[in-house]
Formats: C-alpha cells, sequence, structure tokens
C-alpha cells in the first residue's frame, strides 16, 4: 500500500480482514472459565493476561501457516485495541506510548515463552510459563490454564487457514 492510498484511504485496510479473528480471540479470552475455574484474577491485569495468552496461541497456530504475514497485522490490531482502552482509561497521550512499548514486550515476551510449548504440545512447560505470566487468585491453577489453551491450539490445528481468518474458532 503506497503512502498516498494511505493518506488518501483509497486502499482497503488489511487488517479489516483480520478484525473477526481479533473479536474472537477477545471473546476466547473472556470466557468465564478462564477466572472462575482455573482462577485467573477477573481483573484488569487478569484480562489482560488471558487477552495475551489467547493472542500468543492464534499467533503461534498462524506462525506456522502460510498466513505468517498475517500475524504482524493481528499485532497490529492488539495494538489499536490496547491503545483504545489505555486511553479509555484516562491515560494521557504524553504516557500512551511509552505504555504501549511495554504492552508489547509483554505480548512478545509471553509469545517467545509459550511458543515452544505450545509448538511441543508440553503441558508442563506451559503451566510453568503460565504460572511466570499470569495473574491468579489464591486458588488459580497455572497447570488449567496450559491445559485450556493447548486445548485450544489442538482446534487451531485442525482447521484450515481461512477458517481461522474467518474466525469459526470452537469455543
Amino acid at each position: 500500500m503506497s503512502f498516498l492510498s494511505k493518506l488518501l484511504g483509497t486502499e482497503p485496510d488489511p487488517r479489516e480482514r483480520l478484525r473477526p479473528l481479533w473479536h474472537r480471540i477477545i471473546e476466547i479470552a473472556r470466557q468465564p472459565e478462564w477466572y472462575a475455574d482455573c482462577g485467573v484474577t477477573d481483573s484488569v491485569a487478569g484480562r489482560f493476561d488471558m487477552i495475551t495468552s489467547v493472542l500468543s496461541v492464534v499467533m503461534v497456530r498462524v506462525e506456522a501457516s502460510d498466513l505468517r504475514a498475517e500475524s504482524a497485522l493481528l499485532a497490529e490490531l492488539f495494538v489499536e485495541d490496547m491503545e483504545g482502552q489505555l486511553r479509555e482509561l484516562g491515560t494521557n497521550d504524553v504516557v500512551v506510548g511509552k505504555r504501549m512499548g511495554k504492552l508489547m514486550s509483554v505480548l512478545g515476551g509471553r509469545l517467545g515463552a509459550y511458543r515452544s510449548a505450545l509448538q511441543a504440545g508440553d503441558a508442563e512447560r506451559l503451566a510453568a510459563a503460565v504460572e511466570r505470566n499470569t495473574n491468579f487468585t489464591e486458588t488459580g491453577s497455572a497447570e488449567c490454564v496450559a491445559q485450556r489453551l493447548l486445548a485450544l491450539a489442538g482446534s487451531l490445528a485442525k482447521i484450515d487457514d481461512e477458517t481461522l481468518i474467518a474466525a469459526e474458532i470452537p469455543a
């Protein structure tokens, strides 16, 4: 997309094709089971943890396919949404950029921590990474989260790329 096309808005935003997938990622991350059954804190921090965890699972699946370039577009949708959330929470313009840098760093760290465990289907290693990267209640269980993330990864592995892009991910 050329600079003028972007400026004048004459070409469609390539992220729009992935927006339904982004919304499905948010839906999955908000499922009550993460919070009620697995003990992730039902707070801004806990919800962010689950969004980045579910997004990481989807990005690992995307990276393993012909859709590799779409991984960057998903990250852009994450940035767009998180920036909007920060502004809605009252974060001023001066601080938004700095906070977004930190949030992107967190996403990158989680993606790196989860990638090899997800690719290997290693529940124990994934649970250890989840334990380090998730806010839990006193009764929280990293093993529960890891099992659910591995189940999601298994579901994603069974669907083709177009089904994934269409956000037709089983619950």
